[in-house]
């Protein structure tokens, strides 16, 4: 027992020895600096895609927040940045073949995750949402002197877009966020009377007496015997003795 521990403890002495003497010839390396323009070349370490990064992420988050706050982005620096005090439709002039415009818009702009080359007004921004609570984007839709909503064919909006919008509309005006007018029209008593000069004078109704049919003329016609014999003789059944 004491031969098996005295051998352990040699072997145990010498791999400690050799471990330090291997600790001892490691020397450490010193660090060189990355020159800066490399540090910058590196696509993960450049500012461009850094900030081209963090514009993208900005973006979904605006995207996310307008989705549920649609009315907020017509009262954002980037609206008033890209339309000004103009509507979103201003400006608008679809591409087509030939001198004369198409005289309906098309169905939709997006089929899938296929967009056409010139989406309507509506379509190119995906921060345009349809909602019934979106006043101030209804109100651009809306003659002010008619209140009547403004033809596709005037604001190049695509079909689909167009019924949103007709839907979204009536839905404001039902829930009282838009106003529409009722023209208010003052009757007279003339309109009602019967002394009027393009009405004239009302015959009195006729008096109905007894024995008397009610038009004159009823009573001098005089039916055919013949049909009369033929339609006792098919309603048999079903007349009173």
């Amino acid at each position: 027992m004491a031969a098996y521990m005295l051998n352990m403890y040699r072997i145990f002495s010498r791999e400690l020895t050799s471990v330090s003497f291997q600790f001892r010839q490691c020397r450490p390396v010193p660090l060189q600096p990355v020159p800066l323009p490399a540090l910058l070349s590196h696509p993960f370490g450049s500012s461009a895609a850094f900030r081209q990064k963090e514009a993208e992420v900005q973006a979904a988050q605006a995207l996310d927040r307008y989705k549920q706050r649609p009315w907020d982005y017509l009262e954002s620096e980037e609206y008033v940045e890209r339309y000004g005090s103009s509507a979103v439709w201003t400006g608008y002039r679809r591409s087509h073949k030939g001198g004369i415009p198409p005289q309906t818009t098309r169905k939709t702009c997006i089929r899938g995750h296929k967009i056409c080359g010139n989406p309507c007004p509506i379509c190119r921004d995906p921060n345009i949402i349809v909602h019934h609570q979106n006043v101030k984007l209804l109100q651009q839709f809306i003659s002010p002197h008619t209140g009547m909503v403004y033809d596709p064919t005037l604001t190049g909006v695509c079909m689909k877009q167009q019924k949103k919008l007709n839907k979204a509309i009536d839905k404001a005006r039902d829930d009282g966020l838009l106003p529409f007018h009722i023209p208010r029209v003052e009757f007279s008593g003339e309109d009602y009377s019967n002394s009027h000069d393009a009405v004239g004078v009302t015959p009195p109704p006729p008096f109905l007496i007894s024995s008397e049919p009610w038009y004159k003329w009823y009573g001098e016609i005089t039916p055919d015997d013949n049909k009369v014999d033929q339609v006792k003789k098919t309603y048999k059944a079903y007349l009173k003795p």
